[in-house]
């Protein structure tokens, strides 16, 4: 008796995305997560603009158009900084803690919460500062006025996540890992810019 084949049939969209997504990670880890990091960076100011411009609706005020240029500056810091620095940052954790060190997950913990996170905040400032144009009396103005707010919610929202991240989400995953909970973050971070 012949035997029939059956067609293998495709797995949908999500899954096809995400083995695309693995093949990339393997073969070109740092454009991957760059390019990654630039994409939903942009993504996280469009919903920053979305969500203040639905809160202004709902209180009978004019909304804004949609500042293009909002998206290709955080694209640009994401492709730019986000996602080499982080790939690095990451790969020297495992490096400086690997998970045999008594107490990694803590000193890994306390490094990026109180090291590597102001770093990384003052440097979003100064970058979109740039990127924006904007004089250097403009970014004292904002580092007065809003970086020790925007720490204090940094340290608030990320330290549960980069506790999971850093320690539960294999190295080569948490630059995604980081880059979904930032999508809010960016939005939040956005907002708090303005």
């Amino acid at each position: 008796m012949p035997v029939r084949s059956v067609p293998v049939r495709e797995p949908p969209f999500p899954g096809r995305l995400l083995q695309q997504y693995l093949v990339l990670l393997k073969k070109y880890p740092i454009i991957t997560k760059s390019v990654t990091s630039g994409v939903l960076s942009a993504l996280g100011n469009l919903l920053s603009q979305y969500l203040e411009s639905k809160k202004k609706r709902k209180q009978g005020r004019p909304a804004k158009e949609v500042d293009l240029y909002g998206p290709v500056r955080f694209a640009v810091y994401g492709l730019v900084i986000t996602g080499p620095v982080s790939h690095y940052f990451y790969h020297l954790l495992e490096a400086l803690f690997p998970a045999t060190e008594p107490y990694c997950m803590l000193k890994r913990l306390l490094l990026e919460r109180l090291i590597i996170a102001p770093a990384f905040l003052l440097l979003f400032f100064v970058v979109m500062n740039a990127l924006e144009g904007k004089t250097a009396a403009d970014l004292q103005d904002k580092m007065k006025t809003r970086f020790w707010t925007a720490l204090k919610m940094n340290w608030k929202v990320w330290t549960p996540f980069q506790f999971i991240n850093i320690n539960y989400v294999p190295v080569q995953f948490r630059v995604l890992f980081a880059n979904m909970i930032a999508l809010f973050w960016y939005a939040y971070l956005a907002s708090v810019r303005k």
